[in-house]
């Protein structure tokens, strides 16, 4: 199996602009006189399309271009530059909400990256804690891999309780809850291992995590942080969503460096080996 990654944002609107609406207007009778700029297409890759490739994002093109052959047809004037407003008026009503970066003021939530056939996606994770015998919840459909993440990262932090001031009774005496949002969703991989890690972490310890901050890596029982993969479509999810700050693997450097640095730009990254590191990071010390 050769998988191929999908195009990312500017791949898209530079696809659409060059070839996808030229071949549109050709093909229904209309002149180049209609015109979509960057931003209205970008809304469109953004809003209405969720895929690797471009097919979608052709008939949605072809939907517009025909709203104008109508206007011939009906003697009305072409309506040359569209603009948001007239997009929406005429695909309708937005079908995926942007993924925006929401200010974590809360205790236990963390956010995660990660990567979908369709590319990169930021995830939630929340945690709670409550009166009980120490037993794990999680809930939001997710698969085996995830599940064993939390229990990782659960024993790690009774592991270390010590060097983070956690009374070691606590873990007998609460129950622990880790929900991921969108639970229609199936959600499974390694690569939430330290974001599950911080969620918890943050709750115990009652320290919030760093504004504007995402986490991607997988852990182990010993307390290493190991590389995942998708790491170009993540990193562009989170320049997507306003993020600033990434964590992730020491090893997962080098595909840092093959990005252009056009996706890159703004982005601080945190560079990691150990589960220790990435709470030194993280975690705020008020």
């Amino acid at each position: 199996i050769i998988n191929i990654s999908g195009y990312n944002i500017k791949e898209k609107v530079h696809i659409a602009k060059k070839h996808l609406l030229p071949k549109a207007l050709k093909e229904h009778g209309i002149d180049s006189s209609v015109r979509l700029d960057h931003k209205s297409i970008e809304m469109i890759v953004e809003s209405y399309t969720r895929e690797s490739g471009v097919r979608t994002l052709e008939k949605m093109l072809a939907k517009i271009v025909r709203s104008q052959a109508v206007r011939v047809a009906t003697g009305q004037k072409i309506n040359n530059k569209l603009n948001s407003p007239d997009i929406s008026k005429i695909l309708g009503l937005v079908k995926y909400n942007k993924d925006m970066y929401e200010n974590n003021q809360f205790f236990g939530v963390a956010i995660g990256l990660a990567w979908t056939p369709v590319g990169g996606d930021i995830l939630f994770i929340e945690s709670s804690m409550s009166s009980g015998k120490g037993k794990l919840t999680i809930t939001g459909n997710l698969g085996k891999v995830m599940k064993e993440s939390a229990m990782l990262a659960l024993e790690y932090l009774k592991f270390k309780s010590n060097k983070y001031n956690i009374e070691p009774a606590l873990f007998g005496k609460h129950d622990f809850h880790i929900h991921v949002p969108e639970g229609a969703i199936p959600k499974d991989g390694p690569s939430a291992g330290i974001t599950i890690l911080s969620a918890l972490a943050s709750l115990i310890t009652c320290k919030k995590i760093k504004k504007s901050l995402a986490l991607t890596g997988e852990i182990t029982l010993r307390g290493k942080v190991l590389p995942v993969g998708g790491i170009k479509e993540k990193i562009l999810a989170a320049h997507r969503a306003g993020i600033k700050h990434i964590v992730l693997s020491k090893d997962n450097k080098k595909d840092i460096e093959d990005i252009k640095d056009i996706y890159v730009k703004g982005l601080k990254f945190y560079y990691v080996s150990k589960m220790e590191e990435v709470l030194d990071v993280v975690l705020l010390k008020h």
